[in-house]
C-alpha cells in the first residue's frame, strides 16, 4: 500500500461472511460499498461448502447489512465474473459471442454435484442472480453495478515475500516464467483482463450514476497461453530458458469470442493490451525475484 493513503485505510474483521448480520457493523459509517470477497478455488473438498455457500451468502449477507444499517450508501458495486456470464455446459462455443445479456445457466444442485470449475462458476452466477433478485425483492435505497471480469492477470501491488505462496492467478501467470513448467498449459478459459482495468472499472461504476442497475463484461478479448509465453520470450530474451516454447505463433483456435463494447462505451475504459499486461506483469516478478534475493 502506498504510504500516503494508509490514514485512510482502515480495517474491520469479518470472521465468516455467510453469518446473518455479519457486516453489521463495518457498513454503519461508509458512503459506499464494493464487495469483492468471494472464494476462488476450483481444488476443493465440498463444493456447496467452499465455493456456493459463501459466495451467495458473502453477497446477500453484506447487500442485507446494507440495507439495514447504512441508509446513506447509494451505490453497491459487486464483483461478479465472467463465469456468471459463460455456459460451461456449452464447452468452446464456437463462433458465439458473450456479452452481458448473456446468463450462466447453472443450478445449486449442478453447482454441489459437478467439478470444481462448474461449481465455481456456478457459485459466481448464483451469487450474482441473488443480488438482482434482493434488489428487484426489497427495492433499496441503492443500486447495484457488476463487474463481470474473466482471467485476471497484472501487476501486483501488494507486498510479495514468498513466490511459492502466490494467490491463483499470479501462481499461474508466475508459472509460465519461472521454469517450473515444460509445456505451454492449454487453456481452459479464453477471456483475459488486466486486473489495473478491473479496479479501475470499479471505480468507474460506483461513480457513474447511469451504471445503477448494469453489469460490465471487462475483458481486453481472448488470448491463448501460446500467445503469453510468445511474448515473454520475445520481450525478454533473459526468460528464454524458462519460458516454454510450445508452438510459437499457434493461433488461438475456433473458441467464442467476448464483446467489451459496454465496458467501453458506458464505463470509458480503454482497455490494458494483451502485450503490455504481459510485459508489465513479468517485470514486476522480476522485480520481486531481485528484492527476494537481495533480502536473502
Amino acid at each position: 500500500m502506498n504510504a500516503q493513503y494508509a490514514s485512510l485505510l482502515s480495517f474491520v474483521i469479518v470472521p465468516d461472511i455467510t453469518t446473518p448480520g455479519a457486516f453489521d457493523d463495518a457498513v454503519k459509517d461508509v458512503e459506499g460499498v464494493i464487495h469483492i470477497a468471494s472464494p476462488f478455488t476450483i481444488d476443493i473438498k465440498d463444493n456447496e461448502k467452499d465455493l456456493l455457500i459463501p459466495a451467495i451468502e458473502g453477497t446477500t449477507q453484506i447487500l442485507e447489512s446494507t440495507y439495514k444499517y447504512a441508509p446513506q450508501v447509494k451505490r453497491v458495486v459487486i464483483t461478479a465474473s465472467f463465469a456468471s456470464i459463460f455456459d460451461l455446459s456449452k464447452g468452446v462455443r464456437a463462433g458465439y459471442v458473450y456479452s452481458e445479456k448473456d446468463f450462466n445457466p447453472a443450478t445449486y444442485d449442478e453447482g454441489k454435484n459437478g467439478s470444481g470449475i462448474f461449481a465455481y462458476c456456478a457459485s459466481k452466477a448464483l451469487a450474482e442472480s441473488a443480488a438482482w433478485k434482493f434488489v428487484e425483492e426489497k427495492q433499496p435505497r441503492f443500486t447495484i453495478s457488476v463487474i463481470n471480469p474473466p482471467v485476471i492477470y497484472g501487476p501486483n501491488h501488494h507486498y510479495i515475500d514468498n513466490l511459492s505462496e502466490l494467490n491463483t492467478s499470479s501462481g499461474m501467470f508466475y508459472s509460465l516464467m519461472n521454469g517450473s513448467r515444460t509445456e505451454v498449459p492449454t487453456n481452459s478459459t479464453w477471456a483475459i483482463v488486466d486486473v489495473r482495468d478491473v479496479a479501475l472499472a470499479h471505480k468507474l461504476a460506483y461513480y457513474k450514476p447511469e451504471a445503477g442497475g448494469q453489469r460490465y463484461l471487462t475483458t481486453l478479448g481472448i488470448f491463448s497461453f501460446q500467445q503469453i509465453c510468445d511474448i515473454l520470450r520475445e520481450e525478454f530474451p533473459e526468460l528464454r530458458n524458462r519460458v516454454p516454447i510450445g508452438n510459437p505463433g499457434e493461433p488461438i483456435p475456433d473458441v467464442y469470442n467476448v464483446d467489451n463494447t459496454k465496458a467501453k462505451s458506458e464505463l470509458g475504459i480503454d482497455f490494458i493490451s494483451l502485450r503490455q499486461m504481459v510485459i508489465d506483469t513479468a517485470k514486476n516478478f522480476l522485480d520481486i525475484e531481485k528484492r527476494i534475493a537481495a533480502s536473502a
